[in-house]
């Protein structure tokens, strides 16, 4: 390819091959080539001048590997592909200021250049659209900003004010074209949310042996393999294995749904537990999933309540409007201001600030790393004055360390304890089996497969058989109330103790307990910080959720300085208690990174997974925070209570300035083309000062709390 390299920052590489180098569709797949690097973070490309813009792991040697593959690059490698989302979100904002930029251009040309007759035949044209639009809400009977539109510009018309008909309308068709970028900007940000992002999936051979291939490759009739805790990437019909489907972020239903031979699966849901084989019906575009994200494109609910309000209140302004037009004009017999009154629109601002607001909102939590689906979500994050916490992964590091190993008998020694727990536990993900396991293996302590195939119980523990005996290993619910193991005197009064201060997992062999597994799972250093700041910032009840007993559940709690706990907490129980928190009145945040904290994110007011969550958690869940650090949740409160300030702050300064020019035009002051002049310029000042920054330096702060934690 030959290009010539335009810009060179360091970490940061612009080069140009020039017009015609490569389409659109070219540009996407060039920018794919390039990502495959691990060295290049993001690539955008523009088909309009052959420019490419790279951003790097800022290094000497990568800046030259990027120029060796730019070098490289042939005719057969431009390959079309369809955009990724950060993609999308670039050109929308680059369409948008392309044409802003236009409009501004020949609104200027036409009035330095156009000769006046020239400029008042443009001015009749562009108002014939408006007028139409007023006459099609005045036939359907509908009183509306459409129709307040239309009577304004047609009545400046009348009186042969074409220079505020002019203006009135290049600023309503900016309104326009900003009320369309908002709207592009929050689809884009939703589809981003709720993108499944799988890249490679395992295909099963005819002769049952699996491949692993890139998602893009798989069609129609091909047969892959799902395995326990994926996401399953495609529509399809199950035709070997069996096992539990959770399909809460298609159905709404938090209980995992059985499959077997011949039943239907979807993409977007997740394997709780066993594995299946999928013969493939629909993928990408043409699956369920795919579908609802359309459906949803176009979906009211998705607006804040505070957006709808809003519209809806601009339109029941316009009666007022036209009322007070009438009796100026029956009252001074003046049309001149009776005119000036119909040129001052309160709905226009409102209108145009609201979703301003909730957009730049949702875009600053894009920008420091919160995935927010919705308007409403934001606007119920900042109305909430209840928050429940999953502790586990939640307040806690979700890194688990066994502290202690426990024999309850003579029949097994301490070692033989912690390598039999390791070898049962190591086929599960869960990060106490992980903890039980690294433990294992720091010690040397190797295992064989001596148990038969296991059983997981979800949020309980698991069976199998170890050396011809059944044997269980769990939480003392699991053991002592489903299992019926029995325990002595002794043997209770060291649970009693070792249970006070840790998470204890119990193993039994043949009905009786065996050992016991102490662990601990270090609490967030900032943990403690945050809820003191989310208590400053208006959450009156703060909530902790914990499968703990409760001396270890108080002891935490406390630690936090967290008022409100529940211990041993089942996974059906964290729902039930989100609804009970709701029926007293609450308004409810539920905090949560687990397959079973699924329900109760689905049953609370606004729900926010955490960076690591189970693919199910980052489902189900409003909100998604990408990164590690729980002081986002802080900031997500100041900048949600943020936007509803800045709304309501729009909303006395439209007023004001409104009402203002109101009285002036009826006591003659000002004529209709100040009026509409100060009007639509004002609307446009609020409109920006609806797009500035709600945190401003609270970055700063963040970055210094970092600072201090770290030192």
């Amino acid at each position: 390819m030959k290009y010539q390299v335009m810009h060179d920052g360091g970490s940061r590489l612009r080069v140009r091959a020039g017009q015609w180098a490569f389409t659109k569709e070219e540009g996407y797949g060039l920018a794919s080539l390039l990502l495959n690097h691990d060295f290049i973070d993001e690539v955008f490309t523009s088909h309009r001048n052959g420019s490419i813009i790279i951003y790097y792991d800022g290094d000497v040697e990568n800046r030259q590997k990027i120029l060796d593959i730019l070098n490289g690059i042939t005719l057969d490698d431009l390959v079309e592909a369809e955009p990724t989302q950060t993609q999308l979100s670039r050109e929308i904002t680059d369409d948008f200021y392309l044409k802003l930029s236009k409009m501004i251009s020949r609104r200027l040309l036409g009035r330095w250049f156009l000769p006046m007759p020239i400029k008042n035949a443009l001015t009749i044209y562009h108002a014939m659209r408006y007028v139409w639009e007023g006459l099609d809400s005045l036939t359907s009977f509908r009183v509306d900003v459409a129709l307040l539109d239309g009577a304004a510009v047609a009545g400046a018309l009348m009186q042969r004010q074409y220079q505020p008909a002019s203006s009135m309308m290049f600023l309503l068709s900016i309104s326009d074209a900003l009320e369309d970028y908002t709207v592009q900007k929050a689809k884009n940000t939703l589809k981003d949310s709720l993108a499944l992002n799988i890249d490679t999936v395992w295909v099963v051979g005819e002769d049952g042996t699996e491949e692993q291939v890139s998602a893009m490759d798989i069609k129609k009739g091909d047969k892959i393999k799902v395995h326990m805790g994926d996401v399953i990437p495609v529509d399809g019909k199950v035709v070997d294995g069996e096992g539990m489907v959770n399909e809460a972020s298609m159905t709404g239903e938090p209980l995992a749904v059985h499959k077997t031979f011949g039943k239907t699966v979807h993409a977007g849901t997740v394997m709780e537990e066993g594995n299946i084989t999928v013969e493939v019906y629909s993928m990408n575009k043409e699956t369920r999933l795919n579908k609802i994200i359309d459906l949803i494109e176009n979906s009211e609910e998705l607006k804040a309540e505070t957006q709808s309000k809003a519209e809806k209140l601009a339109d029941s302004i316009v009666p007022y409007s036209f009322l007070a037009t009438a009796l100026t004009y029956l009252i001074t017999r003046n049309s001149t201001k009776a005119l000036s009154v119909l040129m001052v629109d309160f709905s226009c601002a409102i209108k145009l600030t609201t979703p301003l607001s909730i957009i730049s909102a949702m875009r600053e939590a894009s920008d420091n790393r919160m995935m927010v689906k919705g308007g409403k979500f934001l606007e119920a994050y900042a109305n909430a004055d209840t928050i429940v916490f999953d502790k586990t992964g939640t307040l806690t590091k979700a890194t688990p360390k066994v502290v202690e190993v426990i024999p309850m008998s003579r029949r097994y020694k301490r070692d033989e304890i912690l390598r039999m727990a390791a070898c049962i536990e190591e086929h599960f993900a869960h990060s106490i089996a992980t903890a039980i396991v690294k433990q294992a293996e720091k010690e040397g302590l190797k295992h064989e497969e001596d148990h038969s195939e296991v059983e997981y119980i979800v949020a309980h523990g698991i069976v199998t058989e170890y050396d011809g005996k059944r044997a269980v290993i769990g939480s003392g619910h699991f053991l002592f109330d489903d299992e019926k193991v029995k325990v002595t005197k002794t043997q209770e009064k060291k649970i009693a103790e070792k249970s006070s201060k840790h998470s204890v997992v119990y193993l039994a062999i043949d009905g009786k307990l065996e050992g016991l597994i102490c662990i601990d799972d270090p609490v967030r250093n900032e943990a403690k910080y945050v809820i003191q700041e989310l208590k400053a910032l208006g959450i009156e009840n703060i909530i902790m959720l914990t499968g703990d007993s409760e001396s270890g559940a108080k002891a935490g709690a406390e630690a936090l300085g967290i008022s409100q706990y529940r211990s041993q907490v089942l996974p059906e129980d964290k729902s039930r208690i989100v609804e009970e928190l709701k029926e007293e009145g609450k308004t409810v945040i539920m905090v949560g990174d687990g397959i079973n904290d699924s329900p109760a994110l689905a049953a609370a007011d606004v729900s926010v997974s955490m960076k690591h969550s189970s693919d199910i958690a980052r489902e189900v869940a409003d909100i998604s925070l990408l990164s590690d650090d729980l002081y986002d949740l802080v900031t997500l409160r100041k900048l949600s209570v943020g936007m509803l300030d800045k709304i309501n702050t729009n909303y006395r300064n439209i007023v004001a300035v409104n009402g203002s020019l109101l009285v002036m035009g009826v006591l003659g002051v000002i004529p209709p083309s100040t009026s509409s002049m100060i009007h639509n310029l004002s609307t446009m000042v609020f409109g920006a000062m609806s797009t500035k920054s709600v945190l401003g330096d609270d970055n700063i702060e963040v970055e210094a709390i970092e600072v201090a934690d770290a030192s």
